[in-house]
């Protein structure tokens, strides 16, 4: 099969200029999703939909339901399910947000048992972003 990207996009018309403290200069070329044989690798998932609007100012459950929704989305379009995924991480801005991403994340994980790595961080790409979810994937191959 080879490599394959999906949704491919560039950060600096990615990140809207107008949303936090100071502009988003950074210009990269990056891909949503890469799969690589049945292995998929996902960009993090956060408040951002697939269009860029971001979704959830001030509320982490907002924003880890988005990242989750995605996820999903995003898998299926490379081909995949949710029961493919093997390894979560999670990034949160706030140690006492915990309890409330990882209520989501079980939400839309019941049933799959992949490994978890949670992290808490000083910030993530804006200062809006209050959770990250990065995944990685392997499809069976039934």
């Amino acid at each position: 099969m080879g490599i394959k990207r999906y949704r491919k996009f560039e950060t600096k018309k990615f990140y809207p200029a107008n949303m936090g403290k100071e502009s988003h200069h950074i210009s990269n070329e990056f891909s949503m999703v890469v799969r690589a044989g049945n292995r998929i690798f996902m960009r993090g998932q956060t408040g951002f939909d697939l269009d860029g609007k971001f979704h959830g100012e001030n509320d982490v459950i907002e924003q880890t339901e988005n990242a989750c929704r995605c996820i999903k989305q995003l898998l299926e379009e490379a081909g995949g399910q949710l029961k493919d995924v093997c390894k979560l991480t999670t990034y949160v801005t706030d140690r006492n947000y915990r309890s409330e991403v990882y209520g989501v994340i079980a939400k839309h994980f019941k049933g799959v048992y992949p490994v978890s790595t949670g992290l808490v961080v000083n910030g993530l790409a804006l200062p809006e972003m209050l959770v990250e979810i990065d995944v990685e994937a392997v499809i069976t191959d039934n």
